[in-house]
């Protein structure tokens, strides 16, 4: 312990704190408070935390304010949507659908891996995500366009688990890093999953006359309270619906699976097609 010094830590933070600064700046706070404990517990003599942001590393990496602005999340162009969800449809996988449900509903990747089935109603075409799992911390119903549903349905026919999108683990959803496996399989490591909010954004703002604060809902954004009060009789659900559907018509052209074809043999892995 006593040899951890601010080098050491500046050899482990640089070579991820440009690339990766969410992850950087997360390892930064722990190392710091292992060291807090340590210098506590009288494993170092040193008081002076080498991990300690203000005052110290922040005068010597940049900060990640900075960083942010520079490095967004990878988002494809919304003209290239249509040919990457054609693409997405022919790849194998939970986390090939769980994709394509990402890209559909324009929700973030921890909303999608962890969709029970308890949340979603058929139905209705209504996929309510409970407060404990949105970043904002309210309850928020997300709209199902036609082929959102039939991914839901695909999904929960194949198998009784809690999760809508299961893991290779029993009983756990897909791991956070599916999608960038996925995404590297199809040659596509230049994009990220939470890229795709911004293409829906960007799509909605520029080719559709939806108000902004139809868009900013779709997308689990707080708003301001005077907009509360103006638009959020109903939360905007139908008008959502209408958004969110025409944004399924650009990103696919919607036709009803014809048939699930088992491709494995009876009982072996089925496949949606169509």
């Amino acid at each position: 312990m006593q040899a951890i010094d601010t080098k050491l830590v500046l050899r482990a933070l640089g070579p991820i704190w440009s690339t990766k600064p969410e992850t950087a700046n997360r390892v930064r706070g722990r190392v710091e408070a292992i060291l807090d404990w340590a210098a506590a517990s009288e494993y170092r003599e040193d008081n002076n935390n080498p991990a300690r942001w203000r005052g110290h590393l922040d005068k010597l990496l940049p900060k990640l304010s900075r960083i942010r602005q520079i490095k967004h999340h990878a988002a494809l162009p919304y003209a290239e949507v249509a040919s990457f969800c054609g693409a997405l449809r022919k790849q194998d996988g939970n986390a090939a659908r769980a994709l394509e449900f990402l890209i559909l509903t324009a929700a973030r990747t921890s909303e999608v891996i962890g969709a029970r089935r308890e949340e979603i109603d058929t139905d209705q075409a209504l996929w309510t995500i409970p407060a404990e799992r949105i970043k904002g911390g309210k309850e928020h119903r997300v709209p199902l366009s036609p082929r959102a549903l039939a991914i839901l349905k695909f999904m929960m026919q194949q198998g009784a688990g809690e999760f809508v999108f299961p893991g290779r683990k029993k009983g756990k959803p897909l791991s956070n890093m599916a999608f960038l496996a996925l995404l590297k399989r199809m040659g596509r490591d230049d994009l990220t999953a939470h890229g795709f909010r911004s293409t829906f954004r960007d799509w909605t703002a520029e080719q559709t006359n939806y108000p902004a604060e139809v868009a900013e809902m779709a997308l689990a954004h707080a708003v301001s309270d005077k907009v509360e009060a103006a638009y959020r009789r109903g939360d905007l659900v139908d008008k959502r619906r209408r958004l969110m559907n025409d944004w399924a018509s650009h990103c696919v052209a919607f036709r009803p699976p014809r048939r699930v074809v088992d491709i494995a043999g009876l009982g072996g892995q089925k496949k949606l097609v169509g």
